[in-house]
């Protein structure tokens, strides 16, 4: 994998709280879908007749030629700079400086905010502003990585600030009609409340929000993902899922298509524990894979990997740290955009040494909430100077995640956010939940 990735990254020539997984207190084939594209077509610059011109978007969001200013800005950047921009922060506080001080002394892509930072809606506000602030005093001209956990239903880190979203599973409940009636209606919905929802949370600063959910639950064997799935059909959680990523894409937030391979068949919790899946191949890829797959085709941004063992993928590691399941996602999926790590604080990895180094190492772009986001970034730093890290992994990452801010700017910029941005997401909200039942 780590030679795949190595390989891709010359080709593409730039190329604790239980939050990334969305609970509270851990430790420390649609109709919608675009066209795929080949692992060669995913982030190609090229000057050639017939090739990618620099100013055509990628699958995932960002241009070419923003991949390649990306690729150029972090390859002049010390190891420090390096291992902050790959880095989400965990922050204990509801000072908002307690996080900006952080990404202001670490280089740190950024924060995610959880149930444990927020007050209120001014303290949200201040909060996201002070990171915003501190990250724009390093130098750096594009947006910091402001992420939430916002499903919607029982994962909802701004209760009683944001607008009340039911769980996904209304999305997908929705999807189903569409399905049994042959209309489109459902998808157009979802897409409109998953819009609505993303300019709310651009309203409050925020630039990331870490759904949709693309698993597909067993149903009640199923402990951690249950009705944040939006079904137990992988196609109707194909279509849910798409419909949402559009709707995301289209408010101008970075949208996390999640828990891939799929954390939906597990009968352990993450939070707690590794679970082991050992579904066979085939049926892995036309049950768990299908909604990421076409999600992906639906512009997914940043998909999110899980704290599965995965047998049929690669036997003994996490997802998450399984250099063939990143080698997976990007060239038998056709993924070309950031692959962040679920919460690095939650029980499945915790205790495991050097996680984040691993994790790296085997492919992914961003570190999502380690248990000590301090000894964490120190540790990355180590392994760059030390050889462990090559720093054209770690440039590839962070040039990924560089561009793709880049295109939340550049997307946000065009889309203007409402007065009544919480009004109107509060009342598509009410619409979704009203057609789901």
């Amino acid at each position: 994998m780590i030679g795949s990735l190595r390989s891709m990254a010359v080709t593409v020539g730039l190329a604790v709280a239980l939050t990334g997984c969305g609970l509270v207190g851990d430790r420390g084939g649609s109709g919608d879908a675009a066209p795929a594209t080949s692992t060669r077509d995913r982030g190609t610059a090229s000057s050639g007749p017939g090739e990618a011109r620099t100013d055509e978007p990628l699958p995932w969001g960002p241009t070419v030629a923003e991949l390649e200013q990306a690729r150029a800005l972090v390859s002049g950047w010390t190891p420090e700079q390096l291992a902050g921009q790959v880095i989400v922060g965990r922050y204990h506080s509801t000072d908002p400086q307690v996080a900006a001080e952080m990404v202001s002394d670490l280089h740190l892509a950024g924060v995610s905010v959880t149930s444990g930072n927020v007050l209120d809606a001014d303290q949200v506000r201040a909060t996201t502003r002070a990171v915003t602030e501190a990250h724009a005093a390093s130098g750096r001209t594009f947006p910091p990585v402001i992420g939430v956990d916002e499903e919607g239903g029982s994962v909802a880190h701004l209760r009683g600030i944001a607008s009340t979203f039911p769980a996904f599973r209304a999305a997908g409940d929705v999807i189903d009609e569409d399905r049994a009636t042959s209309g489109r209606q459902g998808r157009a919905l979802v897409r409109k409340a998953y819009r609505a929802s993303g300019l709310e949370l651009r309203s409050f600063g925020f630039t990331w929000v870490f759904a949709p959910v693309a698993d597909v639950t067993i149903g009640t064997a199923d402990p951690t993902i249950g009705s944040r799935s939006p079904s137990s059909d992988p196609r109707t959680a194909g279509i849910a899922s798409a419909a949402a990523v559009r709707g995301y894409n289209a408010s101008g937030i970075v949208s996390t298509t999640k828990h891939y391979p799929g954390h939906g068949s597990a009968t352990a919790d993450s939070h707690l524990e590794l679970p082991t899946l050992d579904t066979p191949l085939a049926e892995l890829t036309a049950r768990d894979l299908l909604p990421f797959k076409t999600s992906i085709r639906a512009g997914a941004p940043s998909v999110m990997m899980s704290h599965l063992e995965v047998t049929a993928l690669e036997a003994g590691l996490p997802a998450t740290l399984a250099p063939r399941v990143y080698a997976h996602l990007r060239d038998e999926m056709g993924f070309g955009g950031v692959a962040i790590t679920d919460s690095l604080g939650m029980g499945a990895v915790a205790e495991l040494e050097l996680p984040a180094v691993r994790a790296l190492e085997a492919g992914a772009d961003l570190l999502l909430m380690p248990v000590d986001t301090r000894r964490t970034h120190a540790h990355v730093v180590e392994a760059i100077k030390e050889g462990r890290l090559s720093r054209e992994r770690v440039e590839d990452a962070a040039s990924r995640v560089v561009a793709l801010q880049q295109w939340q700017q550049r997307t946000a910029g065009e889309v203007e956010v409402p007065i009544d941005a919480t009004e109107q997401a509060q009342a598509a909200a009410s619409e979704l939940e009203a057609a789901a039942w």
